[in-house]
């Protein structure tokens, strides 16, 4: 991937964002992202990415939705999922939805599918985490096919069969771009390469580069099915701000009780504040200035071969000016400057 070719995105769970003192309501947040999205393309960012999740303080239960409202906001930038809980979703339901953002958005729709690290929507929508894997598994595999195919004989044990059945509206040629997102798992490498899908590593902590063992064994996986070479991305968390001070500072605050909630909830580590500048010095928080966070992200993408990069921008009650300078700083300073970088020294890919 070559300098100029290099993505950089944002990312957004619909967290709850503050105004001031005051907590924005629901309906509030879910604009407030629609003009995030207007505003990352008025700075020249490539991608803006929504998740799935149904907790508290979340506003993305509804992605598809708030996809196409932001298609209508804008012209360029392209749109799509930072995750897409396949397993609880209905394949042929997800065709119709995006093959729908395609055409609203001339052709800029894009999916990230993944197994789900959050698992609410198991219980909410009727599933047994005990079916993790073949919900995936089948699900993924009547995806791929509706895309590719133009028309679909399918039989398996999550739905009901189909028999050459051709759905409408019909998606473009060979389907969206279709990522698979990966936490870790090596059997979701091996997934996404025997399908010719690129991957999507969601690294949230630690070194990113300890998944570059997992970059290998994509490429050779590929190599091994006779698929050609696919993007690489990377989605990690942090925040950009005029100094790294301001940034750690910002950061700190709003990221700490969001981990302490998740460290009771999962057995994480408990954060603290030694914990906390280990990550930002060599772990998976992006957090500082525009030439702190852009030296990062060329360190990353050189070292796992990456051709794009998203930033999770949005966590629970951080205020909508920090949301806003962190995308006008990630456009219009770290973008230019990570291209920069990479061009001295390009990735391998």
């Amino acid at each position: 991937m070559t300098a100029e070719g290099f993505e950089l995105g944002l990312n957004s769970f619909g967290e709850v964002a503050t105004d001031g003192d005051r907590i924005l309501s629901d309906a509030e947040t879910v604009r407030l992202l629609v003009d995030e999205a207007r505003l990352a393309e008025s700075v020249g960012l490539d991608v803006f990415s929504v998740g799935e999740h149904y907790r508290e303080g979340h506003t993305d239960s509804a992605t598809p939705v708030l996809l196409a409202a932001m298609a209508t906001a804008t012209d360029r930038i392209r749109l799509g999922t930072s995750v897409t809980v396949l397993s609880t979703n209905d394949p042929v339901r997800l065709y119709h939805e995006f093959a729908t953002l395609d055409a609203v958005s001339n052709g800029r729709a894009q999916i990230v599918l993944g197994r789900a690290s959050a698992t609410e929507s198991f219980p909410l929508f009727g599933y047994d985490l005990a079916d993790y894997e073949r919900l995936f598994e089948e699900k993924l595999d009547l995806f791929v096919r509706l895309q590719r195919d133009e028309s679909v004989t399918w039989s398996g044990t999550v739905r009901s069969p189909l028999v050459a059945q051709r759905l409408h509206p019909r998606m473009r040629a060979g389907g969206i771009p279709t990522w698979i997102g990966v936490g870790g798992s090596p059997n979701s490498v091996i997934r996404a390469a025997r399908y010719g899908l690129p991957l999507m590593l969601a690294i949230i902590g630690g070194r990113p580069q300890r998944f570059a063992g997992h970059v290998d064994l994509y490429l050779r996986a590929l190599e091994q099915v006779g698929h050609p070479v696919q993007p690489i991305g990377q989605h990690s968390l942090g925040l950009v701000a005029d100094t790294d001070e301001e940034a750690v500072e910002t950061w700190w605050r709003y990221w700490q009780p969001v981990v302490a909630q998740l460290a009771e909830e999962r057995g994480f580590y408990k954060p603290d504040r030694r914990r906390y500048e280990a990550e930002i010095d060599h772990g998976a928080l992006f957090v500082g200035s525009p030439e702190t966070v852009a030296r990062k992200i060329a360190t990353v993408a050189r070292d796992l071969r990456l051709s794009r990069f998203d930033l999770k921008y949005d966590i629970m009650h951080l205020p909508r000016e920090a949301r806003a300078r962190t995308i006008e700083l990630l456009g219009s300073e770290v973008a230019p400057r990570v291209r920069e970088l990479l061009a001295k020294e390009p990735t391998h890919v």
